[in-house]
């Protein structure tokens, strides 16, 4: 069997960001699949170069997973109208490379960014071949309830792309519960045509005891008490609150916030920092995935913020679990489904979005009692073992392809 995906956004353990999908490639490549990744030569996190492509695109390797790096025009993080080209360059060169990249038996588009599932539908159209679509964030609602699509006109025609594609793709698969109610309640979707498989964590690589005394020498953490936020730093991650209660706890001094990340906001979340005058915030930039179990060992508490919006209480967002599987209690200021997640697991706390009082003194009160601390860790290292585990997932998702090239 044979499969394409056209993802933008696809990152390996060496970059920064989500792996769901080159852990999902690596076993269905084990298990005898021709797995092929046409993704971006740019970093969707950071907008600099991975790849440089002599031509449209490039042929890569990354582990066991063949990789098509794609030409995409580089203008990701110098605005939203600019944002769409680069969006609408990379729906171009992946459909390109995608009609060139050898006979497939299914091809498989994932949203966001909404454009490259349209090079899926088109390729797999073309070719005669079943078209899976993957619904990773609700695009263009989030969009809409951000604010960031205001336009009457683009919110219309953005509503009829989502619903063409839902119309024509063969199978969806979603990545949380509240997606699947979406798309059933509100498209009308039969039940049979959505899957979920949800955002889990590779437990393996955080198996062991890290060893962290190098990266707390690096960034001057010894003898602190370590509260990470380790992802993307964009509008929707609400980043300001988290500076806020940092700025209630700066007499605290063996406090210290640490941002793991980067993205279209760090520039302004750094800005802020200083206006604040935060001396117990540092900023790291983006680290690999690989490096996440070390980072994450160095930390203490884990903190998981969006913007206070009702959409967001529908997200399974990947760095709480990598929390979770690292065995550290997250701070949770995001309402809905992954609220159920940390309170029944009894991993974390969980704190109003957009409330720095309360955030503030969520870390104070762990801070204080390691006890509790450590019994949180441990409780959600158990439930992502046993209700996220991606290896797990991976064989629900060569499962769902096998069926569907039948």
């Amino acid at each position: 069997m044979k499969v394409i995906l056209i993802h933008q956004a696809f990152v390996s353990p060496e970059e920064a960001g989500g792996t769901r999908h080159y852990e999902f490639a690596s076993l269905c490549i084990e298990s005898g699949i021709d797995f092929k990744i046409i993704a971006s030569n740019l970093s969707y996190l950071t907008g600099k170069s991975v790849a440089e492509p002599r031509g449209v695109f490039a042929e890569d390797q990354v582990g066991k997973v063949k990789v098509i790096r794609a030409r995409t025009f580089s203008s990701l993080h110098r605005s939203f109208f600019w944002r769409v080209i680069s969006f609408f360059s990379f729906m171009a060169s992946s459909m390109w490379a995608g009609l060139r990249a050898g006979p497939t038996d299914l091809v498989m588009g994932t949203t966001p960014p909404i454009f490259q599932a349209v090079s899926a539908w088109a390729i797999a159209a073309i070719r005669r071949k079943p078209f899976l679509l993957e619904v990773r964030d609700l695009w263009p609602e989030f969009a809409i309830d951000m604010g960031v699509l205001k336009n009457p006109i683009l919110i219309r025609m953005s509503r009829w792309l989502e619903r063409f594609l839902y119309k024509r793709a063969d199978h969806i698969l979603v990545n949380s519960p509240a997606y699947r109610d979406y798309l059933i309640n509100k498209h009308q979707i039969s039940h049979s045509k959505v899957s979920l498989i949800p955002n889990g964590v590779d437990v393996s690589k955080f198996g062991h005891v890290q060893d962290s005394s190098e990266i707390k020498a690096k960034l001057g953490l010894n003898d602190k008490f370590v509260v990470t936020y380790a992802g993307a730093i964009g509008l929707a991650n609400d980043i300001p609150t988290i500076l806020r209660a940092a700025k209630i706890l700066e007499k605290e001094e063996q406090i210290v916030f640490l941002f793991v990340g980067d993205g279209k906001e760090k520039q302004n979340a750094v800005r802020l920092s200083k206006e604040l005058n935060l001396m117990n915030v540092i900023f790291t930039g983006a680290y690999p995935k690989s490096y996440m179990p070390s980072i994450l060992a160095a930390s203490n508490v884990c903190l998981a913020t969006l913007q206070n919006i009702p959409m967001f209480r529908t997200t399974y967002p990947n760095k709480v679990f990598d929390y979770m599987g690292a065995g550290r209690p997250t701070i949770l200021a995001i309402d809905g489904v992954i609220r159920e997640v940390i309170e029944t697991s009894g991993g974390g706390k969980f704190v109003q979005p957009g409330d720095k009082a309360a955030m503030a003194t969520a870390v104070l009160q762990l801070k204080n009692d390691p006890e509790t601390c450590k019994r949180m860790g441990k409780s959600a290292r158990a439930y992502v073992e046993k209700h996220f585990n991606r290896d797990v997932h991976a064989r629900e998702f060569y499962q769902l392809i096998s069926k569907l090239n039948c």
